[in-house]
């Protein structure tokens, strides 16, 4: 039986499902026990970052509000801002029309989700044949994680 929503997290129904939202069930067969998750900002509708969630990650999610990722290098999962403190609150989940990928509306608790120190993790974009810098940090990473990241 799948865990309780948390107050203030919206789980946006399937297309054709009725409204129904008593299944929490998602296809993590296609990429190895894995799916993609979208991470947008709820007031801007910025894209933050892009995620990997399996099975136990999505359920700790949605049992605690707070996004929770598979670290594909470290073999295990992390909650989102465990060392920096940048957490990212659930406010909506979304899944795409194969049940195959989220799209999860947040309010991000820090300056930035980027490891980098920017807003997003998408704060470079490409103009001719070189990825260029589009805006500045918002944080200084080594001051967060220690070292350089």
């Amino acid at each position: 039986m799948p865990a309780a929503v948390p107050a203030g997290i919206f789980i946006a129904p399937r297309s054709g499902s009725g409204g129904c939202t008593d299944t929490m069930s998602l296809d993590f067969a296609k990429l190895d026990g894995l799916i993609p998750a979208v991470v947008q900002d709820e007031e801007s509708g910025r894209v933050l970052m892009l995620g990997f969630m399996n099975d136990e990650a999505w359920r700790k999610t949605v049992e605690t509000g707070n996004v929770t990722f598979f670290s594909r290098s470290r073999n295990k999962l992390w909650m989102k801002g465990e060392s920096s403190g940048h957490v990212l609150k659930v406010k909506e989940i979304a899944t795409d029309c194969d049940d195959d990928s989220l799209l999860i509306k947040v309010k991000s608790l820090g300056p930035g989700v980027c490891h980098a120190g920017y807003e997003s993790c998408f704060y470079r974009r490409l103009e001719g044949d070189q990825w260029v810098e589009s805006e500045g940090k918002t944080y200084d990473p080594n001051a967060v994680y220690g070292g350089s990241k």
